[in-house]
């Protein structure tokens, strides 16, 4: 594996990552209704810090292979759609509009974890935690709609 290249990437992974600092669950957050099972709050930079790193591993090793292009591709994809997904529930508070996004990160993050399978083992399970990461907060993501569905999202142009 490629030193540099798995910093490249976890530079893309902390990058997507930082949309959490700049647009945090705050205080609206706290007031929803949450189902029973949501994790601690303290899990999700465990996790996030963990599968960025798993990510970056995986894409690194990936990356250097004949034959890498549809995996790179959905490399790429998944990045955007995790990147895009804070801003639009956190940040505009579009829990609903929110759901697409998540189904497409769902998506791509599945088909980061077959295509990279199919070029290297390790690349491919190393993308598990992250598929099975993401499926419990796509239902999350779901539960929130469903136990809130008279919260308004934010206005644009007003805090």
């Amino acid at each position: 594996m490629d030193i540099w290249l798995f910093l490249i990437f976890l530079t893309a992974c902390f990058g997507a990552g930082a949309t959490g600092a700049v647009f945090p669950p705050g205080e609206w957050y706290e007031k929803l209704n949450k189902p029973s099972w949501v994790p601690p709050n303290w899990l999700f930079p465990v996790a996030w810090t963990t599968i960025y790193l798993l990510m970056s591993f995986a894409a690194a090793r990936v990356a250097v292979l004949d034959g890498n292009a549809y995996a790179m591709a959905f490399w790429a994809t998944q990045i955007a759609f995790n990147a895009l997904w804070t801003p639009v529930f956190f940040g505009l508070r579009r829990m609903k509009g929110a759901l697409p996004v998540m189904a497409m990160l769902w998506l791509s993050v599945l088909g980061c974890t077959v295509t990279h399978w199919q070029l290297d083992l390790w690349a491919g399970l190393a993308f598990v935690p992250y598929l099975a990461w993401v499926t419990v907060a796509g239902v999350l993501n779901l539960a929130m709609v469903r136990l809130n569905p008279d919260v308004p999202p934010l206005e644009v142009g007003k805090v």
